[in-house]
């Protein structure tokens, strides 16, 4: 996801654009639960989508392997981009300072958008927000980079832990023979966050099969919620630590293919050996609670140290393929999706509010989890077979020329000229 001036096809990092464009993909198979069904289900299965059979399994091999660590990589990514364009405009009107901070601008206001009309997941805005924090620090060493992405994610552990230990607290005072009144009250206000009630689905699935008014308040209580509560909190926190991360791996070369394949084939025992087994033996903890909604919670905030290492595995496989020449028609097809990734976010989004919503074909909480996987198919395959074609005929994505133009104030080229649109590899 990026936005500058013009950048000649031979200035691209196609091992950048293939990893990006795996992510977008990837990030898909966790956000059509949220965009299919009650938003809670997204982390409680028996809320909504089923939890046993291939529902379970379904939940399971996403929680182990996507859930958190495709955002993570995604996150990384933007980092890696905030560096790699604040170089490029080097000695360009507008400077580096001046062509990040009008991105973020538009992030923010495009976000907004995006949250309020089409996806309460949405990222932009908090990528937006985190970006202003990160730009400053683009050029210390990696180390210290690094340092300050890893220290960022460990307090925001620490913090998180603590967090789910007085939940568990105010539940232990609450249920307590004898309970006061006041600590009945505060359970219950708390109990909101890890436990909403079931009629608040309900409220969710009527108004997102009801007409577009319906589906925008209900996305707009949403939106709030994730804004109020755990922007600030925890998803502004993690991005920035993450972007860091991403801003050092950047650095060292980690996204260009300048680590030995000795190097990436550690990443990958690391995430794979060590982060992979770990996570499993948390989903299977939260499994064997029966989802209790405080075990979920705690055990959901460990998970937050093997998110990065099962992502930047994920990448390192997908790296060492694109460094072998292997696959090369999926590396381009992947690579072209990447480029768009601006446009396959939001046109994900808008593939899936006709797909779910009432003023479409109101499929929303009518799927199971497993069902569910025929729509991201279908998305993938949507998402593969356009973004190649469209690159041969235009310098951008819809969005990305969007969000250029609005950065530089002026529109931007567009369509590709005559010898351009020679055929290329498939």
């Amino acid at each position: 996801m990026a936005a500058a001036g013009p950048v000649a096809e031979t200035d691209r990092h196609i091992s950048i654009d293939a990893v990006r464009g795996f992510a977008v993909l990837g990030i898909l198979l966790m956000n059509i639960v949220g965009m299919g069904m009650p938003a809670f289900a997204y982390v409680d299965p028996t809320y909504a989508g089923g939890s046993t059979g291939a529902d379970l399994w379904t939940w399971a091999v996403n929680n182990v392997l996507t859930d958190g660590k495709m955002r993570a990589l995604f996150t990384m990514l933007f980092g890696a981009s905030a560096v790699l364009i604040a170089d490029r405009a080097e000695g360009q009107s507008p400077g580096p300072a001046a062509t990040h901070y009008r991105r973020m601008l538009w992030l923010f206001v495009i976000g907004m958008l995006h949250a309020y009309f089409l996806w309460w997941g949405d990222i932009l805005v908090t990528y937006s927000l985190a970006g202003l924090v990160i730009f400053p620090f683009r050029k210390l060493s990696w180390r210290v980079q690094i340092g300050i992405g890893v220290a960022i994610l460990g307090l925001l552990l620490v913090v998180n832990l603590w967090e789910a230990a007085q939940l568990i607290a105010m539940h232990a005072a609450a249920t307590a023979p004898g309970a006061s009144p006041e600590a009945v009250k505060a359970w219950q206000d708390a109990s909101q966050l890890v436990a909403p009630s079931a009629q608040l689905g309900q409220t969710e699935i009527a108004g997102h099969r009801g007409g577009f008014l319906d589906a925008l308040r209900v996305r707009a209580m949403a939106s709030r919620l994730i804004q109020m509560y755990l922007m600030p909190t925890s998803e502004i926190p993690e991005a920035i630590g993450q972007m860091f991360v991403g801003m050092a791996l950047f650095r060292t070369g980690f996204f260009t293919l300048k680590w030995s394949s000795r190097a990436y084939a550690t990443m990958i025992g690391v995430g794979y050996l060590l982060a992979v087994p770990a996570t499993a033996a948390l989903a299977w903890m939260i499994w064997r609670s029966g989802f209790e909604p405080l075990t979920i919670n705690r055990l959901e905030d460990w998970q937050q140290v093997t998110r990065p290492l099962v992502g930047l595995a994920h990448a390192s496989v997908l790296l060492l393929i694109v460094r072998s020449g292997a696959a090369q028609a999926v590396v381009n097809r992947l690579a072209a999706a990447g480029r768009m990734a601006f446009s396959n976010y939001l046109g994900t989004s808008i593939i899936t509010a006709l797909v779910f919503d009432g003023y479409g074909l109101g499929l929303y909480g009518r799927l199971s989890r497993f069902q569910e996987l025929i729509v991201v198919l279908g998305v993938w395959v949507f998402i593969l077979a356009w973004s190649k074609p469209w690159l041969a005929r235009f310098h951008y994505g819809p969005f990305e020329w969007i969000w250029r133009s609005l950065v530089r104030w002026k529109p931007q080229p567009f369509v590709r000229g005559r010898k351009a649109v020679a055929p290329a590899a498939a």
